[in-house]
């Protein structure tokens, strides 16, 4: 690799790592059933595998600008990747239910430190002007992860003992170990920043209260349920504390004043735009080729192998017009292509052929790879150097957040609108369609809600224009 410049070697490095925890995530997605036989346990028990991740990896980004910041973004990284192989031997070696539940916690607070701090290590490597190329080949990994993730999961469990599902990991987390500690770059520390526990405090309480309700809130009983809504509204008050709380101290957990940067704003709102796109996308798909069409798991999986593919090209693609003519040459055009292929989806019929949905969702990926990453490099970007690492923790806790809003809102709707559809004497199959047919329309809404916003971003080539 000596050939390669050592900016490039953090890329490979972070992609490494970052890639091996998103696909070990989105392996566990068609293994619940198979879980549900060997603990004899029901779906919600089982579902804590995937709730208590998202959970534990949310209620720990808001820490990683500080300890970035604190003790260096190259050792919290590999203290990241060292903590994620003790969850995945963890995960093998469970003899219980609990056991592998507790070892998913400690992945979740693992791919809490990792993703924030490797995006801002691929910052800290690139200039300004070439940072959009390299995070589109980065987020390959956000994009290529979760398509390929349930084909790989399910094939382990059909031929496999089930501890390989974390086994799996242990190679590729070793080789990411190698890479990250000979190639990634030191960054600075400052050993006179001090803890905010206040803060802390507050955040945890606020985001994993509502990561905790999202996750449990799978169906309309569960959502509305009076402990889930106290359980929200409470870490929506929390989280108001904290804006107010953080903008009294000298050196807050997460500086709040990046919002005030309007490009930093919107970008925030583009990419949680376009995190909805993608899991809807996740979310809805299988469902339509499943439940409508009546086809199999493996062409529901091929089904998001192109997609994955175009979307790994195109936020490359983006990513360098990004980087020579600025945000509005390409993250506008990504929202319009990706809201014009959901609508796409909305129009589908009992006749559509599978090509027909699997193009329409290789066009989804073209407008996801435009948009998505592209908005979140020309967010980061303006902010100031210092601010980048608690810039990413924040970008990262509100997309989760909107993420897990979106797949909840979506499966309510799902069974909700299907069953009262239904209910007027309409075949179940055609119901079904009907359902995801409009839910993809309002995925579209969301979609168009954020495209206005886009106009107004600005680059580094307006920065320079200003000088």
């Amino acid at each position: 690799m000596s050939k390669i410049s050592s900016k490039w070697l953090v890329v490979i490095a972070v992609l490494s790592g970052t890639f091996t925890v998103i696909l070990n995530n989105s392996m566990l997605n068609p293994t619940l059933p198979r879980f549900m036989e060997i603990f004899d346990a029901d779906a919600v028990s089982v579902g804590w595998m995937l709730t208590i991740f998202m959970v534990a990896m949310g209620m720990t980004m808001p820490l990683t600008g500080y300890l970035g910041d604190r003790f260096g973004k190259k050792k919290i990284y590999i203290i990241g990747l060292f903590i994620f192989m003790i969850g995945s031997i963890g995960g093998a070696l469970s003899q219980t239910l609990s056991m592998v539940v507790l070892s998913r916690a400690i992945q979740g607070m693992a791919g809490g430190l990792m993703m924030p701090i490797a995006m801002a290590l691929v910052f800290n490597a690139f200039p300004k002007n070439e940072r959009g190329l390299a995070i589109g080949i980065y987020g390959i990994a956000a994009m290529v992860a979760p398509a390929i993730g349930p084909t790989v999961g399910g094939i382990i469990i059909q031929y496999f003992p089930w501890p390989y599902l974390f086994l799996f990991n242990i190679p590729f987390g070793i080789a990411s170990i190698l890479l990250s500690t000979n190639y990634l770059i030191e960054t600075e520390k400052n050993e006179q920043l001090k803890f905010d526990i206040g803060g802390f405090i507050f955040v945890t309480l606020g985001v994993g209260g509502i990561l905790y309700a999202l996750g449990r809130g799978k169906t309309l009983d569960t959502l509305f349920a009076l402990d889930n809504i106290a359980l929200f509204v409470g870490g929506i008050i929390a989280l108001v504390i904290f804006v107010f709380y953080e903008n009294k101290q000298e050196q807050p957990l997460l500086d709040l004043s990046v919002f005030k940067v309007p490009t930093f704003t919107i970008s925030a709102i583009v990419t949680g735009s376009a995190s909805i796109g993608l899991f809807s996308g996740i979310f809805l798909l299988p469902l339509l080729i499943q439940e409508v069409y009546g086809l199999g798991e493996v062409l529901t999986g091929l089904l998001f192998l192109p997609a994955a593919a175009s979307s790994g090209v195109f936020m490359s693609i983006g990513g360098r017009i990004l980087d020579k003519k600025g945000p509005r040459w390409t993250i506008p055009i990504g929202l319009f292509i990706l809201a014009l292929s959901t609508t796409g989806l909305g129009l589908v019929g009992l006749s559509t052929t599978y090509w027909v949905i699997l193009l329409l969702n290789v066009v989804r990926g073209i407008g996801l790879g435009m948009s998505n990453m592209p908005a979140t490099t020309a967010g980061m970007n303006s902010i100031p150097e210092h601010l980048v690492a608690q810039g990413s923790a924040m970008n990262n806790v509100l997309r989760q957040i909107t993420a897990s809003l979106g797949i909840v809102f979506f499966s309510v709707y799902y069974e909700t609108r299907r069953m009262q559809i239904a209910s007027g004497g309409i075949d179940m199959t055609e119901a079904t369609l009907q359902t995801l047919n409009e839910a993809f329309l309002v995925s579209t809404v969301l979609v168009l809600i954020a495209l206005p916003f886009s106009f107004f971003m600005k680059g580094v080539q307006d920065e320079k224009k200003a000088q």
